[in-house]
């Protein structure tokens, strides 16, 4: 019964994304795209605190000066590259009607990507973090902070599993906003999104978090990790890596995507936890690269259907499927058709939950799993490889 269950449930390491809204980067560059920058003011706002308001008044003041404009273009010879590169893959599309009369000429321009998004000043030093789909295509990026200081940066690394990049400018004594905690983060609670939609420096929008652990299966790379906070704060092209701030202040995320069927906001948008962000972009600013912890196992999530026909006493957590050998999962002492229930104390009811607490990991690092096996509980560590 177990063996025929397992050929008929699909291998998944993280949940399908529901609904018929196409899931989309907040699409933050184009060929020839010139932007103008709205003039923004530097504003003298109170800054203290009303424990009982539950406006952005006091949030959006710590917020928007620790939020930056980044404009990001290709060089010349980037250009030149990819123009190549895009040629050889399809020639025809490049030529010029004309060859087929002899004279073989080719017109096409060569385009220079240019694009904008957002960035959250990260260090008071001048490290800054953005989405990597915002500087991907680039080699120049040009950061304005909000007093409309303006300067070129360095790109010092990217990890594009979870979307995730950092920016150096020359610059210190920098505005930095307090990190909050992802995980005690509420469905329901208020948070607002600071960026830069369609070049509108500063913008603020405010909603509620709608979801957590959401995987809309966005990030089309081996491994991608996605366990957004899902909200209904307004965000569109331009947002990108922005910051989603709590009504104190404290960044909680980086905006990263939409669910859209026009390329616009239409309802629900998507960040990465601060959680996850602090450890990745600490590796990325020691080591220019994150260093990711592996377990070393395949998962299938548990439901109400596979739970009665395995009679197991609970419905939601993730069966282990398929041990690597010499894993740091094997290596523990964990077995095939074991349910994680718990990771580090946090319930486990489907991959992204695991997948988050394994996205802020290293080699070496712990994680500690709550596994049910044969009807009884036990307490595993995983040292991670």
């Amino acid at each position: 019964m177990i063996q025929r269950l397992f050929r008929i449930v699909p291998f998944v390491l993280a949940g399908a994304a529901g609904g018929l809204m196409t899931l989309l980067f907040l699409p933050d560059h184009q060929a020839f795209q010139h932007s103008n920058e709205t003039s923004v003011q530097l504003v003298n706002v109170g800054t203290e605190r009303n424990a009982a308001s539950q406006d952005f008044v006091f949030a959006a003041a710590a917020a928007m000066p620790t939020v930056v404009h980044i404009k990001v273009s290709e060089s010349d010879e980037r250009a030149q590259k990819r123009f190549k590169q895009e040629q050889q893959r399809n020639p025809w599309g490049f030529m010029d009607e004309d060859f087929f009369f002899g004279f073989p000429q080719q017109r096409q321009r060569i385009q220079r990507l240019e694009g904008s998004g957002s960035g959250v000043i990260f260090s008071d030093d001048g490290y800054i973090v953005t989405n990597n789909h915002v500087v991907e295509f680039a080699d120049r990026f040009t950061v304005t902070l909000y007093d409309k200081t303006t300067y070129e940066a360095n790109l010092i690394g990217t990890d594009p599993k979870t979307d995730l990049a950092v920016l150096k400018i020359k610059a210190t004594g920098l505005p930095v906003l307090d990190f909050g905690d992802s995980d005690k983060a509420q469905i329901g609670e208020w948070v607002m999104a600071v960026g830069n939609p369609f070049d509108l420096t500063s913008t603020v929008t405010a909603g509620i978090i709608s979801a957590k652990g959401r995987d809309i299966d966005i990030i089309h790379t081996k491994d991608a990790i996605e366990a957004f906070i899902q909200t209904d704060a307004a965000v569109n092209p331009g947002n990108s890596g922005g910051a989603l701030v709590n009504i104190h202040g404290e960044l909680l995320g980086i905006n990263t995507a939409i669910a859209t069927k026009t390329g616009y906001f239409s309802g629900y948008s998507f960040a990465i936890p601060v959680n996850m962000v602090r450890g990745i972009a600490e590796d990325i600013i020691s080591y220019g690269y994150y260093q990711r912890g592996k377990m070393g196992l395949s998962l299938v999530e548990l439901d109400g259907s596979m739970s009665k026909d395995l009679d197991l006493p609970v419905s939601q957590g993730l069966i282990i499927k398929e041990l690597e050998e010499g894993g740091a999962a094997e290596l523990a002492g964990l077995k095939p058709f074991d349910v994680i229930t718990e990771a580090n104390g946090r319930a486990v009811k489907n991959a992204p939950d695991l997948m988050e607490q394994v996205g802020r990991t290293k080699p070496g690092d712990s994680i500690e799993l709550n596994v049910l096996r044969e009807g009884k509980y036990s307490h595993i560590t995983i040292r991670m490889r």
